[in-house]
């Protein structure tokens, strides 16, 4: 009896810890886009400049995904989830040094921290998929939502959290703060006994079941991509579109970027319980119809009610798309679930990156309503993706 307490209690430890990391990686990620008023006023980056600081994020979180969806079965799951924390943490570190160092270094230095903030992502993609499922096997797909939903709580409070520090002039108390939980929770993931994870997927499945070889793996990860260019654009641009396009308020601003990803937790956690009762295609198809309608509607963000409650629109629209994606990617897939999720979180990364660049060079070309029109055919493309790979998923199940 003393034996399963304890072993209770060991698994309770590592399911609070892989999901406080989920919502660690929320506030770190949001961190770098809810100070772009600092890096512009104080750092003075152009527009240019700070579209750009998220290519290295994208870089390396595309060489962490790949690393670690290739590494997972030679090193665990749980090695990989204490080198990501340590990464997102070094990220955080490098960005309260920023605000410290001479101007000429700034730019460098918030460079280095998109990057290490990149690879800590990339490389978490297989440990924190891989791991909910395993916790609960009977309620994967909710498994996963739920754990996604931790990380949008962490992209909601992010905001209202740095906006405090920002408001008090202690900015870089921020970033130094969530280096030193980062460093903690790394510390505990090495010391706490978890499961490797990953023995319960073979080296190779039938024929159709390699990711590599399939039209349905590649299709998957165009979804995210496109999706992520919709996410990227909605959240990366939220303070600066309101506060310089519309004229709004830096508070009205960041509060708006908290309701976005508020909404997202939001509607993750509407989803979690719809899962179990409607299917997740259903759910996963009708989501890029409400984006599309939030592109179309966010031109007309005039005032500061108007303006909030639109990206609230545009969270809820987001809410569950990509977890939903990686639940269908792993199931499409179930011989390579470690290394689909990190291929998934890839295409996230590579679509948030370069649809948040493409936006800084357009600026100069194109008013912000104009390019939130024109985003409108991101998810379009996403739905027709969606709607095909729904389609033959059913067939396949009937020939099966």
């Amino acid at each position: 009896m003393s034996d399963s307490r304890t072993s209770k209690k060991l698994r309770r430890r590592a399911i609070g810890l892989v999901y406080f990391a989920g919502f660690l990686q929320g506030i770190t990620l949001v961190s770098f886009p809810a100070s772009g008023s600092v890096f512009k006023q104080l750092h003075g980056f152009s527009d240019a400049q700070y579209g750009a600081i998220f290519l290295p994020q994208v870089a390396l979180a595309l060489v962490g995904a790949l690393l670690g969806g290739a590494a997972a079965r030679r090193v665990g799951l749980k090695r990989l989830l204490w080198i990501a924390l340590l990464g997102i943490g070094l990220s955080q570190l490098l960005l309260g040094v920023s605000a410290w160092v001479v101007p000429a270094w700034r730019y460098a230095l918030v460079l280095g921290g998109t990057a290490s903030m990149g690879f800590g992502f990339g490389i978490a993609g297989a440990p924190l998929n891989g791991y909910p499922p395993l916790f609960f096997p009977r309620q994967r797909d909710s498994a996963v939502v739920a754990l996604h939903t931790l990380l949008g709580l962490g992209l909601a409070v992010g905001p209202l959290l740095i906006g405090v520090f920002i408001m008090a002039g202690r900015w870089a108390m921020f970033p130094f703060l969530l280096a030193g939980i980062c460093f903690v929770a790394a510390l505990t993931a090495m010391l706490l006994s978890l499961p490797s994870g990953i023995e319960d997927e073979v080296d190779a499945g039938p024929a159709r079941d390699r990711p590599l070889t399939s039209v349905s793996f590649w299709a998957f990860a165009a979804a995210a991509v496109l999706y992520a260019f919709a996410e990227g654009t909605f959240s990366n641009w939220i303070v600066i579109y309101l506060s310089e396009a519309k004229g709004l308020a830096m508070d009205v601003a960041t509060l708006a970027l908290s309701v976005f990803w508020g909404a997202l937790v939001v509607g993750r956690l509407v989803v979690s319980a719809l899962v179990l009762r409607v299917g997740p295609e259903s759910i996963w198809v009708t989501l890029p119809l409400a984006m599309i309608a939030a592109f179309l509607l966010l031109p007309l963000a005039n005032g500061a009610t108007l303006g909030v409650m639109l990206f609230a629109l545009a969270g809820l629209a987001c809410s569950a798309f990509f977890p939903l994606t990686i639940t269908l990617a792993a199931r499409h897939f179930p011989h390579h679930v470690a290394w689909v999720s990190s291929m998934m979180i890839a295409a996230l990364m590579l679509g948030v990156g370069i649809g948040s660049f493409v936006i800084g060079p357009l600026r100069s070309l194109l008013a912000f309503e104009d390019l939130y029109r024109l985003s409108a055919l991101y998810p379009a493309a996403v739905l027709g993706i969606a709607a095909a790979l729904v389609i033959s998923a059913s067939k396949r199940r009937v020939t099966d």
